[in-house]
């Protein structure tokens, strides 16, 4: 075993209205002097998650959280420790944020092109950062059929007015009927070009031709083409693509881990008529495995915008799905 520290830690991803994120320097008298973090604390032995963040952001900010959301379980290796990193989403507060350890506050958004200017960012808050942009919705395609293209866009169109903001193009059908169709790809084409119109995001699924991921703002890999993807996928994606995967279980979630996924969708949680023979997982052993992930989760299998608030509460960032999300 590690002979480094293993310290727990309650961490306050504070949000405002306009989806900007708290963060504040750290104190002169703590390791890691004037870089940034988000603010949050040690979780004290026999003190519950929730009950050590709002102890911590009372003391170190005067702020009473009143609406705190599990949201990413992260283990993060330092050089002379580990840190066990439970960051929760805080919506709503009492008081206003107001340092009370010398340390300075700022509001970053994650849409931002550029890091804080203020000053350092510790190497675990990054991939907050890179989270926090995902929306909670993630909409899979389903055309079926190159006569079906015209609905299929009419129907994604009116969904990306509707803000969904994250996309799957996923043509299991297409692609085995038709492997390498060149309508498929000039579907896929249009599909990103109208996400684009959005400012929203395409993921190409690993069923089709990785020739065609250039098109794309990432990869989704399915679970069981993960064995057969390079262990380098993730360095061979550009810095701004998303990589995420599916998963169903713990060895996928390891799978997930050392691809580098982004973010992984987790499923089926309810029954679903696109698996009727296969047992749903409940939200128990969603909640349970999502605490493995370490990145943010999305629930899918009989998810819709009324059992978003539901997956959010058992540790999912959001939502993904294809007749209910369109």
């Amino acid at each position: 075993m590690s002979s480094k520290p293993y310290v727990r830690v309650a961490v306050g991803v504070i949000l405002r209205a306009d989806g900007a994120v708290l963060l504040g320097s750290r104190p002169t008298d703590k390791p890691w002097a004037y870089w940034w973090e988000l603010p949050g604390g040690k979780i004290e032995p026999n003190e519950q998650v929730t009950e050590a963040l709002i102890r911590e952001l009372q003391e170190e900010i005067a702020i009473t959280a009143t609406q705190v959301t599990p949201w990413v379980r992260y283990v993060h290796h330092y050089p002379k420790s580990t840190v066990e990193l439970h960051f929760c989403q805080v919506t709503a507060w009492e008081g206003e944020p107001n340092p009370q350890e010398n340390q300075r506050l700022a509001w970053y958004h994650p849409h931002q092109p550029t890091p804080l200017a203020i000053g350092p960012i510790l190497p675990a808050t990054f991939p907050v950062l890179k989270w926090l942009s995902l929306p909670d919705r993630y909409a899979l395609s389903q055309l079926g059929d190159p006569a079906d293209l015209n609905h299929w866009l009419e129907r994604l169109e009116h969904a990306l007015q509707q803000g969904l903001r994250l996309v799957q193009f996923r043509e299991p059908a297409w692609e085995n009927a038709h492997p390498n169709s060149p309508a498929l790809f000039q579907a896929l084409k249009q599909t990103v070009a109208l996400c684009q119109r959005y400012q929203a995001r395409c993921l190409l699924n690993s069923v089709h031709p990785l020739e065609w991921l250039p098109e794309c703002d990432g990869l989704h890999v399915r679970s069981h083409d993960a064995t057969l993807l390079p262990p380098n996928l993730r360095t061979q994606l550009d810095s701004s693509q998303l990589l995420a995967m599916s998963v169903h279980s713990g060895a996928d979630l390891q799978l997930a881990q050392r691809l580098q996924t982004d973010f992984v969708v987790l499923g089926h949680v309810l029954d679903t008529p696109s698996h009727p023979d296969q047992p749903a997982l409940g939200w128990h052993a969603f909640s349970e495995l999502a605490a493995q992930a370490g990145r943010p989760v999305y629930a899918i299998g009989g998810q819709s915008l009324s059992t978003l608030a539901q997956a959010q509460q058992h540790g999912a960032h959001g939502i993904a799905g294809i007749r209910q999300l369109l």
